[in-house]
């Protein structure tokens, strides 16, 4: 299963950048996304952010993500 998981940019370094992702920090690869900048939300896969969303969609996927884990947890 492949997941991409929303991410907001915090620092961008040609084309890299650090990302916050759930309170952690990752290093990602920009040059799928080459006009995203610093304060941008993008939707990271196997470490390239891949699109830019908007804050709205990064929270609905937030959401999404955690309603799966609840119902993981509940079924075992």
């Amino acid at each position: 299963m492949c997941l991409a998981i929303p991410a907001r940019i915090e620092t961008r370094r040609g084309d890299r950048a650090t990302v916050e992702v759930g309170g952690s920090r990752t290093d990602v690869l920009l040059s799928l996304v080459p006009g995203a900048g610093e304060g941008d939300w993008v939707l990271v896969h196997a470490g390239y952010a891949i699109t830019v969303l908007d804050e709205a969609e990064a929270r609905e996927t937030y959401d999404l993500l955690a309603e799966g884990r609840r119902r993981a947890a509940e079924n075992g």
